[in-house]
């Protein structure tokens, strides 16, 4: 869901502009928007996120509306529409993970980590979520961690109290 937060007016550094130009070459004549997505993701690994201003600002750059930004940035679980911790930890709860623990996976990281889903610790370090399909049905539960995506299989709860312990000593 896409949340308007209050207008934080953004400025795209000459560096990001010049890799955006780069980009935009690789399409013909007329069709920037086909460069929406890879200028999403440079924008998000300059600010951590997609904030709407950011969005606004790609939407001007690209010379297209903003809504149109909008529909992509929020139908790709891989943008992130808020603030994340430095750790995403990404559960899959589609039904095989769920039918093995996803949900008490997912019920256990947020009492660990003392924050519902989608909100970031009081240190910064982590936030988590549910996410769809991460293809490893036959060892679930499982979770990614962004922003390497590392991968982890067969989960239990106290394989996630070491996880999270040891990043959080990383």
């Amino acid at each position: 869901m896409l949340k308007v937060e209050e207008q934080q007016p953004v400025e795209f550094s000459s560096t990001l502009i010049e890799k955006f130009d780069e980009i935009v070459k690789r399409y013909p004549a007329g069709k920037q928007k086909s460069a929406l997505l890879p200028l999403l993701h440079l924008v998000q690994a300059e600010f951590g996120w997609t904030s709407v201003a950011a969005m606004d600002k790609v939407a001007e750059y690209l010379n297209i509306e903003p809504i149109e930004v909008y529909e992509v940035a929020s139908f790709y679980s891989m943008y992130f529409l808020q603030p994340k911790g430095k750790y995403v930890l990404e559960v899959c709860r589609t039904g095989p993970c769920c039918l093995v623990g996803a949900e008490k996976i997912m019920d256990h990281i947020e009492s660990k980590l003392g924050v519902k889903e989608g909100e970031v610790t009081a240190d910064g370090l982590f936030s988590w979520r549910g996410v769809e399909c991460l293809a490893a049905c036959g060892f679930a539960p499982v979770l990614q961690i962004g922003p390497e995506y590392t991968f982890y299989e067969n989960l239990t709860e106290q394989s996630v109290d070491t996880l999270i312990d040891n990043l959080r000593n990383k």
